[in-house]
């Protein structure tokens, strides 16, 4: 059976992702993605995590205690488009789910600047062998926006350093989620 964006993402990040990595969360959401590469990146591992919600940081926060691996993981409520501001070094991975929050104001959404000048700070620090993966949610106001743009960004990246995936399902109806991944060669 074909995988949801949503599974695929997770398998991509299952497939490279290893004890002592870092990497990074830049939608925390409710802090499933967080959580998972917490559980991947282990206790020599670290995951910087974004959000720009106090009710994503909370609910994130309050999970990752629960699982006992708060420790591994540096929140940050900011906006994502800060992460060149934390990047020392290179990451292995970087996950964004965009769109909104579900449950919470529809208005705060994530936007095609903030999240392509987010995904060319991470480029720039990303391993070879490394992946940035976007889940794309699209069916909101705004979502169509940040999908063209995001579109038009990633078929300008270079193939000569990277791989540029994109993953759909092209017979759903409501504007189904789909997967945009970067790898470096």
């Amino acid at each position: 059976m074909l995988k949801s964006a949503l599974n695929f993402s997770h398998e991509l990040l299952d497939e490279i992702v290893v004890e002592g990595d870092f990497v990074v969360d830049a939608t925390m959401g409710r802090g499933n993605d967080t959580l998972k590469l917490a559980r991947l990146v282990g206790e020599s591992g670290r995951v910087l995590a974004f959000d720009v919600q106090v009710k994503a940081f909370e609910q994130t926060k309050f999970r990752l205690e629960e699982a006992k691996v708060l420790e591994r993981v540096c929140l940050k409520l900011e906006g994502h488009e800060n992460v060149g501001k934390y990047l020392e070094k290179n990451i292995r991975a970087a996950i964004f789910n965009l769109g909104y929050l579900p449950g919470s104001d529809k208005s705060v959404i994530t936007r095609a600047q903030t999240t392509i000048r987010a995904v060319k700070s991470l480029m720039e620090h990303l391993c070879s062998g490394g992946r940035i993966i976007l889940v794309v949610y699209h069916g909101h106001s705004g979502g169509s926006v940040e999908k063209n743009a995001l579109l038009e960004f990633m078929d300008e990246i270079s193939p000569e350093k990277f791989q540029v995936l994109q993953y759909q399902f092209v017979n759903q109806e409501n504007s189904p989620p789909f997967l945009l991944a970067i790898e470096k060669k």
